[in-house]
């Protein structure tokens, strides 16, 4: 199941490049919590403690308890984006999304195949994943971090649907259960060099036989009809 851990935060008034300048400055990174029942509001929380959550996440649904200053009971949320920056990697922004213990959430759950498919330890195949991640529904205590998916027995040609993984307790599936996950392909077959020679000649071309001998007749064909020998003039005398 998704870990649950706790995280400091605190509100932010400003907005705009120079208050998140004074947030950095003060080793912060601004963030957001929306969702349930109450109104977008901004926060700040500390890169340092948010770098160490991130690093120590197993899966990519985190399960945060947000301890706001100035509140007495901490809110529950699921870290929905971290923004990085393209150069150098550093935490930007954080969103954070409510909810609660007693309402189901949605979320998208990494697949993750085990084992070795006999088709490919034997015969050579290629293990294919088309689904790399499962949309799933469920309570957020029963939240998981990663489903993974026995895919030893599976044999040339066999495949894995959304029917037949094993889900753990108290999650449901929201996509087609007829939809593939996993499945085997048969070996890539090579196709043989043709030689430089044939493949300068080009390929051999078909035509109709041409007649060997003059009067010779087509097949089908009805011979012309002799012409009559003209009679000799006769001798002068």
């Amino acid at each position: 199941m998704a870990k649950q851990v706790k995280l400091s935060a605190s509100r932010r008034s400003g907005t705009g490049r120079s208050a998140v300048r004074k947030i950095k400055a003060q080793g912060a990174v601004p963030a957001i919590i929306y969702g349930g029942k109450q109104q977008p509001e901004p926060l700040q929380v500390s890169k340092r403690d948010i770098s160490v959550m991130l690093s120590h996440a197993s899966g990519e649904n985190i399960l945060v308890e947000l301890e706001i200053e100035g509140e007495k009971a901490g809110r529950l949320a699921l870290v929905q984006e971290v923004q990085h920056s393209p150069v150098g990697g550093d935490i930007l922004h954080v969103d954070f999304h409510a909810v609660s213990m007693d309402e189901m959430i949605e979320a998208d759950v990494p697949l993750e195949p085990t084992g070795t498919p006999e088709g490919v330890k034997t015969f050579g195949g290629l293990l294919e994943q088309n689904l790399r991640a499962l949309e799933i529904e469920c309570l957020p205590r029963n939240l998981p971090d990663i489903i993974t998916v026995d895919v030893s027995q599976l044999n040339i040609g066999d495949a894995i649907h959304v029917r037949e993984i094993p889900l753990p307790e108290g999650v449901k599936t929201r996509v087609s259960p007829e939809l593939t996950v996993f499945s085997v392909l048969a070996p890539a077959v090579e196709e043989e060099p043709v030689p430089a020679a044939e493949a300068a000649e080009g390929p051999e071309v078909i035509t109709e036989k041409k007649e060997t001998s003059e009067g010779a007749a087509g097949p089908g064909a009805t011979a012309a009809p002799a012409k009559e020998a003209k009679p000799a003039k006769d001798a002068k005398k």
